[in-house]
């Protein structure tokens, strides 16, 4: 009995899903006052008249069950004949039972704030969510994430202000250690589908016991020790999550991404046609300026595919949507028209190729950005400690310590310190030794990203908002860090389409793929009012997704 009562609280057949579990209870509880009140007038109703002789009306018996209830009286009136003014006189009953109520809760209830809060009574029902167990940066950045995509979940917080304070904004927190059982089947694990741990050296513990209450979970640790990869994976981890690491990485690859020859930016190809990242700068003529504003509408040779704004990816982008500095925008086009589209995207500083770069901190995304490097690109790096590839040890706030590092001769900073603080303080220096250098950033804080543009810095990535990103799209299966290789470029047979222009086909879609442009006489044909022969080839753009299923339609 006790477990098809606790349905009515918890899982997919609960009670009015939506609500919280106090909710649903004080729901449940004033339906039951309601019941009551209602039997009982029935039962004084038929006693009245067959017992005591009196035909009373069901408005009086109503009168007389809740005087009676709420210990009221019955006032040197009563009774009253009238039925207007017996349901007049329980609503003034009504009404002070509720100014009771009112009276508990302003003065008597304060009395007792510092009463111990479960605050799992808050949460909705939940069947096949995320169970996050800690979470060690911004955490409202990642419940903001998961709540944008709709995914659900609830996080367990291991200090308590922390948690009530989460709670209290509206996320769906509970406190709790999450290495205890209790914690978890309060965040109901039997009926989650995945678990996210950042709970650091107890990431191992928090699996096993997960794992022993749903040995069905998916599990995605979140690390800052890529070296405990393994261990976690050997415990049940499904997948692994290194920020910092995956960040570096990109800063490193984002070095390359900038460089003269195709081959070193990533292009890939189709035909003539090539595709390829386009970093917004800070100075960029494009920053700041609607999409449908920019030089890339009705481009005759380009194409925007895909636009990777504030990190999150746009496939495709919103015309309206605003290109903001560190924007990177995916596109379609001949070799000659990205390249001037890169060189005007870029500002005052001209893209060039990157020969030799410093790296600014030596820690995890320190090395992943080293390691990430060209073969051909002559690396110099920085660090307070000696260690593994560690070329100039010395801070990186002491001038003397880049100039030691070659900063006057280097074309690319990366700065990947600790601190974010630091890390600004390092760029401005940077930038008083030399403007002729491209800087790349990491901060942990995402409210620190417009501050590093403001001290110089070319491209920024926080750790914060990455990470939530990136976890957010690990639930999903999706790539947040590398935009092109999350894009499908193919060629197909136009029969299905001749007769139609490109932006009539791109108008008229509402699936997240793109029409490119179409190959005709050995040419790539991007104008959106090329009007399709039936001998010409389609170029479509768009996530794995989106193509697989346009090759179902029309391949």
């Amino acid at each position: 009995m006790t477990t098809n009562w606790s349905k009515w609280f918890k899982g997919e057949n609960a009670l009015f899903p939506w609500l919280t579990r106090r909710q649903r209870l004080v729901l449940v509880y004033g339906f039951v006052i309601v019941a009551i009140i209602l039997i009982y007038t029935v039962l004084y109703n038929y006693g009245m008249r067959t017992l005591e002789g009196h035909d009373h009306s069901m408005f009086r018996s109503l009168q007389t069950v809740v005087e009676t209830m709420t210990t009221t009286g019955y006032g040197a009136d009563s009774p009253w004949s009238s039925p207007i003014m017996n349901v007049f006189i329980v609503f003034m009953q009504l009404t002070g039972v509720v100014i009771g109520f009112a009276t508990l809760r302003v003065l008597v209830i304060p009395l007792f704030e510092r009463a111990p809060l479960d605050l799992s009574d808050r949460l909705t029902s939940k069947d096949d969510h995320v169970v996050v167990c800690e979470y060690r940066r911004d955490t409202g950045v990642l419940l903001d994430e998961l709540e944008r995509l709709n995914v659900d979940y609830v996080l367990i917080e291991s200090d308590t202000d922390e948690a009530k304070a989460l709670s209290d904004d509206g996320y769906q927190a509970i406190h709790g250690d999450p290495e205890e059982v209790e914690t978890l089947d309060r965040a109901m694990i039997d009926d989650a589908s995945t678990l996210v741990t950042d709970a650091g050296d107890r990431n191992a513990s928090v699996v096993l016991t997960a794992l022993r209450r749903n040995e069905n979970l998916r599990v995605v640790a979140v690390t800052d020790t890529p070296s405990h990869d393994g261990a976690l994976r050997e415990v049940g981890a499904d997948a692994v999550v290194s920020p910092d690491a995956l960040i570096g990485r990109r800063l490193g690859q984002k070095t390359n991404a900038w460089a003269e020859a195709p081959e070193a930016m990533g292009d890939a190809t189709v035909g003539d046609a090539r595709i390829r990242e386009v970093l917004v700068r800070r100075n960029s003529p494009l920053a700041g300026v609607q999409i449908e504003d920019t030089a890339l509408a009705g481009h005759s040779d380009l194409t925007l595919v895909g636009a990777w704004i504030d990190g999150d990816l746009r496939l495709p982008p919103d015309p309206t949507e605003t290109v903001t500095p560190n924007s990177v925008l995916i596109v379609v086009g001949t070799e000659d028209a990205i390249d001037d589209l890169q060189e005007f995207a870029a500002g005052v500083r001209p893209p060039r190729r990157h020969s030799n770069v410093i790296v600014a901190g030596m820690g995890v995304g320190g090395q992943a950005a080293y390691d990430a490097l060209a073969e051909d690109v002559t690396a110099t790096t920085i660090d307070r400690e000696d260690g593994r590839n560690v070329d100039v040890v010395g801070d990186v706030l002491d001038p003397e310590t880049l100039e030691s590092a070659g900063i006057e001769d280097a074309s690319a900073l990366v700065v990947t310190v600790d601190d974010d603080s630091t890390a600004m303080l390092a760029v401005a220096i940077a930038r008083t030794l030399t403007d002729d250098i491209e800087i790349l950033v990491r901060v942990d804080s995402t409210a620190k990203s417009p501050t590093a543009f403001d001290a110089g810095a070319d491209y920024v990535l926080s750790t914060q908002r990455v990470s939530a990103r990136l976890l957010a799209r690990e639930l999903r299966g999706e790539d947040v860090l590398t935009p092109v290789e999350q894009l499908r470029v193919v060629r197909t047979d136009t029969a299905a389409f001749a007769g139609r222009t490109l932006d009539e086909m791109n108008d008229e879609s509402d699936t997240e793929y793109v029409f490119v442009g179409v190959e005709r006489d050995g040419e790539f044909v991007v104008d959106g009012s090329t009007r399709i022969a039936s001998d010409d080839r389609l170029i479509v753009a768009g996530s794995d997704a989106t193509i697989r299923e346009f090759e179902r339609q029309f391949a």
